[in-house]
């Protein structure tokens, strides 16, 4: 039984149609991991499907009483701390608790004593609120909502802490502890990985395996798809195709289904060419000697051609942005180096006495929980904050290009194409043909930064931080938004760059095949390990085991 249909959706922004004829169900227990080009309308479909965006044509069904969460890509904060959050996700229960109210309120009036009748009615629906507030868990509603949010790792400490205060990962597992509330029978959930730990991430992993629901994902994290999908649905060009299985099951069977596909094409080609061929001669025969007959071949033989069933060319490599980080010097051996330098915010100190040196051709994989550090690392390696106490030397022939885990403000009234052009003097039409290079439609670079999506200004920072020429690169979150083909195009360019790297991420897929050397910041402390990730993996693991024996 489906929990949600939707069938032959159309969806249009402008000029830009996103849905064109989308069919897709929702079974009771599905796993659906959502993949497909940023842009393709993966954060469009959930939205439509959690009822948040309307279509154009076609039907979208739900089951009579299923219930839908829905977590957005970006979660911005309030005032509100996080149990006030998770209990507001349920204003069924908040609308009981007023009801109940309102009936204690007219049991003490004293006027209700000399109406019996009156008081019957208000004490029968007393007991039908309490029994419909019990049935909504209202009772123990608080303790679940710390419960969830202890469970998915949210530090006890930021429990009574406005959410606007909250780092982007602490307000996502609040707003999925919102989602898990209502009791969903499907979960909708739009990067749910963003700004997580990697602890974080095993949390999440655990806690979608418990969930008795369907849950449909839109993720860039292959171990994550790996983990919990047991389908992959691949949106592109309007349209899901199905594949049963993980992600690691989806590369394979669509390579196989392309292979498969290019040898159709192949054969339908030879079999169009000979057809065409045999009108071609028949009609050679009809002019030659007149024969009608000649003419009646070469019309049967076209009608073989337009009966077939069109095998369209295999697209076995999809069109990606051409990233390309080029250093315009090769600077010195010893590009930057911290001795004993402190960070503090608000006299909360955040590193203490960190010494470290980074060497030319390194590629530093920097990990840690979050809130440790690793943001305030980053910042002061690429001077954009200056330690409390200690010194950070950089080689003089040294230029560092800095990407956030946030895109920088821009004014609104920016666009790619300005961008570009304010950053590097060219030609507009240069600067159109660099932005189509990095898949950014010809409407797009004229249009405002806000309309962009979120893996598309991940996109345009790395276009602009490959126009700085800068042979020192400090990452921090790279990884965020971007979809798979661009995630391999990055993973690409930071192995061949010829120059150093340092890569702030929890992307467990890019850790593996990126850094040599691990920087582990946590409680305040900075530790090299002269391993890759999978061996620090393996050793902290082991350190781990042998404290607890």
């Amino acid at each position: 039984m489906f929990l949600i249909a939707l069938h032959r959706a159309e969806k249009s922004f402008g000029s830009w149609s996103v849905l064109r004829g989308l069919d897709i169900d929702i079974a009771d227990g599905a796993r659906i991991g959502v993949v497909g080009p940023n842009g393709a309308g993966k954060s469009t479909l959930l939205r439509i499907l959690a009822g948040l965006e309307p279509i154009e044509t076609g039907l979208l069904t739900h089951r009579k009483g299923c219930v839908t969460a829905y977590l957005p890509q970006q979660v911005e904060g309030d005032t509100r701390d996080p149990i006030r959050t998770v209990l507001e996700a349920r204003p069924d229960v908040a609308a009981l608790n007023t009801a109940l109210l309102t009936c204690e309120a007219e049991l003490a009036a004293p006027a209700l004593a000399a109406d019996l009748r009156r008081m019957a009615r208000v004490l029968r629906r007393q007991e039908g609120l309490l029994e419909q507030w019990v049935a909504a868990a209202g009772p123990g509603l608080e303790g679940e909502a710390r419960a969830l949010l202890t469970d998915l790792g949210l530090d006890p400490a930021a429990l009574g802490a406005p959410t606007n205060e909250l780092s982007g990962g602490e307000r996502k597992l609040v707003a999925l502890a919102a989602c898990l509330i209502r009791r969903p029978d499907v979960l909708l959930l739009d990067e749910p990985e963003a700004h997580l730990d990697g602890a974080r991430r095993e949390d999440l992993e655990r806690l979608l395996a418990t969930f008795e629901g369907a849950v449909v994902i839109v993720s860039h994290d292959r171990h994550l798809l790996d983990e919990m999908a047991t389908e992959i649905g691949e949106l592109d060009g309007g349209r899901m195709t199905r594949w049963p299985g993980n992600y690691s099951a989806y590369v394979l069977q669509r390579d196989l289904a392309l292979k498969r596909q290019q040898e159709r094409y192949v054969t339908q080609q030879k079999e169009i060419a000979r057809l065409e061929e045999a009108i071609h001669r028949f009609r050679a025969w009809f002019a030659i000697a007149g024969d009608e007959r000649n003419i009646v071949q070469a019309r049967n033989k076209q009608r073989q051609i337009d009966r077939m069933d069109v095998v369209d060319k295999p697209v076995f490599e999809r069109r990606r942005m051409a990233l390309e980080l080029r250093p315009r010097m090769r600077g010195g051996q010893k590009v930057v180096a911290l001795r004993r330098v402190t960070v503090a915010f608000d006299d909360d100190p955040v590193l203490l006495d960190v010494d470290l040196t980074i060497f030319r051709g390194e590629r530093l994989g920097v990990v840690g929980p979050n809130g440790a550090g690793k943001s305030a690392l980053g910042y002061v390696l690429a001077g954009l904050l200056e330690p409390l106490a200690g010194e950070r030397w950089i080689g003089p022939s040294i230029s560092v290009g800095y990407l956030g885990q946030k895109p920088p403000a821009r004014p609104a009234e920016s666009t790619p194409l300005g961008l570009i052009r304010s950053t590097a003097p060219m030609l507009e039409q240069e600067a159109v043909n660099l932005l189509g290079r990095h898949l950014f439609r010809y409407e797009q670079m004229r249009d405002p930064m806000g309309a962009l999506s979120g893996g598309e200004r991940i996109r345009l920072e790395l276009l602009l931080l490959s126009l700085s020429g800068a042979n020192c690169l400090v990452l921090d979150e790279p990884t965020n938004h971007l979809d798979i083909d661009s995630l391999e195009v990055l993973e690409a360019e930071v192995e061949r760059f010829d120059g150093t790297v340092v890569v702030i991420s929890h992307d467990r897929y890019f850790l593996d095949r990126i850094p040599d050397r691990i920087v582990e910041v946590r409680d305040g402390e900075v530790a090299a390990y002269e391993v890759g990730y999978s061996d620090w993996l393996s050793h902290t693991s082991r350190t781990s085991a042998t404290k607890l024996v």
